[in-house]
């Protein structure tokens, strides 16, 4: 106590002193005083003053905040009501697509899966194009140009990304490399496209054969296809390498992000797919009932196959049978 008290009125005598030689403006400001600069220093640095000073201020950052959490329930809630909606989508184009379009089979069975991946645009562009209006008035409903791209373009997107995605749910379930997963990606999603939505179901339309199916369809399917993955592969990796969640199968991220990357998938390859109807080198949409270009015949469709690959389908070949083989 002794020594404590000399310092005391040491310390408040040098500021009686700095009090009378400081000029008046400004004194407030200036006045040094340790004693409140500590006791505001073991304040701010105490637990208790750090939570405060967090709840205080919401806007402000602080270290071990992740702002993805905090968009979460937000995403989450897009995703739940958007997939709503496209079970809701499905639903109607499965049940006007079977029941009262004369459509393919095949091309029902790619608008079903398409609007599965894409939800509500898929069915507004099935009623837009391929939507029977009245009865036997589907040819001449899917006439114009833009609507037999679009039914081209559902086609190869049907069998492309239904690859993609079932390989990319394989492939993350396995925890498989980013660059890994995106070969295999490409390699299952080309295979399935032409070898099955291509060559097999449209084997008795394209000659009968299925090896001429397959070589016939390779140019236009190889192209179709890389259009279709220089849409999805860059906003599968974007998107996933932000979230580690959506590489995970069973999270609603994962299926949210193969939705987008479908849709972008689908505007990238549309281009393309117009090119490839207006040269005759794949098709646009029909009916059991014609062929090809909305309206012309099996004879023309033939024709068509012997002037663009320079071969004649096989004589038994027929709408009937074409059906069959979907």
């Amino acid at each position: 106590m002794t020594i404590i008290l000399p310092q005391l009125w040491s310390a408040y005598f040098r500021r009686f002193v700095l009090v009378l030689l400081t000029p008046q403006l400004g004194i407030s400001q200036n006045l040094p005083n340790t004693q409140e600069s500590d006791r505001n220093s073991i304040a701010q640095n105490s637990p208790s003053s750090q939570q405060a000073t967090n709840s205080k201020m919401p806007g402000m950052k602080m270290p071990g905040t992740n702002e993805a959490d905090l968009r979460r329930p937000a995403i989450d809630f897009v995703l739940i009501v958007w997939f709503s909606l496209t079970a809701i989508s499905v639903v109607y184009v499965a049940w006007d697509a079977f029941t009262s379009n004369p459509e393919l089979t095949v091309m029902k069975w790619g608008w079903l899966l398409v609007t599965l991946y894409t939800g509500a645009i898929g069915a507004a562009l099935y009623v837009l194009s391929c939507q029977e209006p009245e009865p036997m008035q589907h040819e001449e409903f899917v006439k114009p140009l833009w609507k037999q791209t679009l039914g081209s373009t559902i086609h190869c997107l049907a069998g492309d990304a239904t690859g993609i995605i079932v390989a990319a749910a394989v492939t993350m379930t396995l925890g498989l490399p980013m660059w890994l997963d995106v070969i295999s990606e490409y390699v299952f999603g080309f295979a399935f496209g032409l070898f099955v939505f291509q060559s097999l179901f449209m084997r008795d339309m394209l000659g009968g054969s299925y090896l001429k199916a397959v070589r016939r369809s390779f140019i236009p399917e190889w192209l179709s296809m890389n259009a279709v993955m220089a849409g999805m592969i860059p906003v599968m990796v974007i998107l996933m390498s932000r979230d580690m969640t959506a590489m995970e199968a069973t999270s609603i991220r994962f299926w949210g992000v193969m939705s987008l990357a479908t849709l972008v998938g689908f505007v990238v390859a549309f281009p393309v797919n117009m090119w490839l109807v207006a040269v005759g080198l794949k098709h646009g949409m029909g009916t059991v009932r014609v062929l090809g270009r909305g309206g012309h015949s099996l004879a023309a469709e033939t024709e068509r196959i012997a002037t663009t690959f320079g071969e004649v389908p096989a004589p038994n070949a027929s709408t009937h049978q074409v059906m069959k083989g979907m």
